[in-house]
């Protein structure tokens, strides 16, 4: 059943021919932040929750999109998820707004619960979507937009992080480094974050958040990269050669599902 679903969003998917731009330019590997994919239960409600937080509303062929600076948030994958983004290896994801009170009293404005930052910090919140996407929103009063893509964060146990660290910089081409003394990824169009859980978590195929996803300049040389780094592909490759637009999945070592796309270029 997952096959045929997955069969008949790849369809769509691969119809949305130029409809779609590049958020963010490649990096030297040729890679830039893509999309969260949510198994959305409730598409319209969420996508209330997106464009209500300022995303730019896209439909490409069946499926609806929100875009933002950095990342689309595609919303339906499949007929919806089981279990949320806590308590699987991609614990929460995040963006970062010029000031969060103002922000935040526009989306609750609009109808959106926002729950406080930690400890009631003023430049925090959450977001949680009726299906259990949590989302971070952060603030960078020097930012002009008034939001963009900011983080994807792993939970993991304390001996793997380095090794997901070290993976995702090679794999993506991501710079390695620290923020607020753990370790991260920049990738262009956002960031990975890595933190301590006491137990290996959940995969997240399956899930609300069942994947994200990277664009790549040339997804077949991408492929010979990463098959040459010992990376086995989850499905083959597969292009519409009418729109040019090809994609393929893989999960990294600790359960995260990733889909590479090669997008068609934008007219």
């Amino acid at each position: 059943m997952r096959t045929l679903i997955a069969g008949l969003w790849l369809a769509s998917t691969l119809a949305v021919g130029t409809a779609s731009a590049q958020p963010f330019p490649f990096n030297e590997a040729g890679v830039t932040m893509g999309h969260w994919h949510l198994a959305s239960r409730d598409v319209q409600a969420n996508k209330k929750i997106f464009t209500g937080m300022g995303g730019t509303p896209i439909a490409p062929g069946a499926n609806e999109s929100v875009m933002f600076p950095g990342v689309r948030v595609n919303l339906n994958f499949g007929s919806g998820g089981t279990g949320g983004t806590q308590g699987s290896v991609v614990n929460h994801v995040g963006f970062i707004v010029n000031n969060v009170q103002e922000q935040v009293a526009k989306w609750k404005a609009v109808g959106i619960v926002v729950l406080p930052g930690s400890n009631n910090r003023l430049d925090q919140a959450y977001v949680e979507t009726p299906d259990g996407v949590r989302i971070e929103i952060l603030e960078d009063k020097s930012q002009a937009m008034p939001i963009r893509h900011e983080h994807v964060h792993f939970f993991l146990p304390e001996a793997e992080i380095a090794k997901a660290q070290a993976w995702y910089a090679k794999t993506f081409g991501g710079k390695a480094g620290t923020r607020n003394n753990a370790p991260v990824v920049d990738v262009p169009g956002g960031q990975l974050r890595f933190a301590k859980a006491e137990i290996a978590q959940a995969p997240t195929i399956g899930r609300v958040l069942d994947h994200i996803g990277f664009d790549v300049k040339d997804l077949q040389a991408f492929i010979k990269k990463i098959e040459a780094e010992g990376i086995k592909l989850d499905e083959p490759y597969q292009k519409n050669e009418t729109t040019g637009t090809a994609i393929t999945y893989i999960t990294d070592p600790w359960g995260t599902r990733v889909e590479l796309v090669q997008r068609a270029p934008a007219l």
